[in-house]
């Protein structure tokens, strides 16, 4: 495959590279590498095969399979399987399930890795059992996924289905993820990004803006006091099943830059721990010291959140925003979030330091958010991230 992608990036015009069906093919880690002189398609009819032994992977390259390094107007497609073989790298003994940690020897791979590509179409296709991540961009423009299925057991771990970073213009469509960590996140320094038609679960922890095991994830933002920016994502029309997390918003004490213009919109939950949350308190230890600086999170929007929670983990709807740098203009309205069975445990949402309204009556009533804008952030263009 790598022998052929390098004859067709060679030449003018548009070039196919063909998996046919009924056929397998064994691919090792590989880089493919542009820009190319004209634009190449991989049409994946058949099914690829990663190798399924992690010691027989070359030891500098264990952290990637298949990689597209500026790969300017790629396209995969196709009604064929990509298949990560990602059960002895579960198993490894370093892995959090099995009571380790996920450094050094751990190192797992992506399945799919798009670096430095712009104008990358992926569609259609079928991926499943990553070693980790199943698809990741960094540093792209202009991305367009659209009906694609992506599956790995609920327990594997770090298996996010799609993972955005540093990347602006991105649409996401018409695809289902089925996986054990979170269906999409995103991460810092993305601009952009339109989710819809997406069905997260069962297993997995949603879509998360990280800012961990989301369905919906923005997170891990400011890690170790980076600045980190995210602005203008969409979630709509989606539905999140079976998952520890619905949509939500991390980020680490101590650092700085902002999340802003997010909206979740028409959003169904079937028995989800925790359906809405924002986490200003992240870290790896068991309490997590104030710090004076933050994320600042803004302009934030969730309108037709709707469905049923778990109840025996707490509040369905938590905002828990930095002492520093409260969380400033949260909307939310159409909410309407029950238990999904017995008798709730505590169902009164968490609200620490946020400031916003519910423009409609909630399910369960959201009381705790205060009016206004604090007087230290009126003018708050000096916390804000500009592009």
């Amino acid at each position: 495959m790598k022998t052929a992608w390098d004859t067709v990036c060679q030449d003018d015009g548009e070039g196919v590279v063909v998996a046919a069906a009924g056929h397998s093919f064994l691919v090792h880690s590989t880089t493919f590498t542009g820009p190319c002189q004209g634009s190449v398609t991989l049409q994946i009819d058949g099914t690829i095969v990663a190798p399924s032994e992690p010691t027989t992977w070359p030891a500098n390259g264990k952290r990637n399979w298949l990689v597209f390094y500026k790969a300017h107007g790629v396209s995969l497609s196709g009604s064929g399987l990509i298949d990560g073989k990602g059960q002895k790298w579960w198993d490894l003994p370093c892995k959090p399930h099995k009571g380790g940690d996920t450094h050094g020897p751990c190192d797992s791979p992506v399945a799919l890795r798009f670096f430095e590509s712009n104008n990358v179409t992926v569609q259609g296709l079928k991926v499943h059992n990553s070693p980790e991540f199943h698809f990741r961009f960094d540093g792209c423009r202009g991305v367009h996924v659209n009906g694609l299925s992506i599956s790995s057991p609920a327990l594997s771990p770090n298996t996010d289905g799609i993972h955005v970073e540093n990347t602006q213009d991105v649409l996401i469509a018409n695809t289902a993820i089925s996986n054990g960590d979170d269906c999409v996140s995103i991460g810092a320094g993305t601009l952009n990004v339109h989710i819809e038609n997406v069905t997260c679960g069962p297993g997995g922890h949603g879509i998360r803006l990280l800012l961990q095991n989301n369905q919906f994830y923005i997170g891990s933002l400011g890690k170790q006091g980076s600045r980190a920016c995210v602005s203008n994502i969409t979630v709509r029309n989606a539905v999140i099943r079976h998952s520890d997390n619905g949509v939500r918003i991390k980020t680490w004490q101590g650092g700085s830059g902002s999340v802003s213009a997010v909206t979740f919109e028409n959003v169904r939950m079937d028995t989800v721990r925790n359906p809405i949350i924002i986490d200003q308190y992240y870290c790896l230890t068991k309490s997590c010291d104030n710090a004076t600086t933050a994320v600042f999170v803004s302009d934030i929007t969730y309108t037709g959140i709707w469905g049923t929670y778990d109840n025996v983990r707490g509040p369905p709807i938590h905002f828990g925003c930095s002492d520093a740098v409260p969380c400033t203009n949260i909307t939310l309205s159409g909410v309407e979030l029950l238990p999904a069975s017995g008798d709730t445990l505590d169902s009164n949402p968490f609200c620490w330091n946020v400031y916003g309204n519910a423009t409609t009556p909630t399910v369960p009533p959201v009381a705790c958010l205060m009016d206004g804008v604090p007087r230290n952030l009126e003018d708050s263009s000096s916390l804000k991230c500009y592009y």
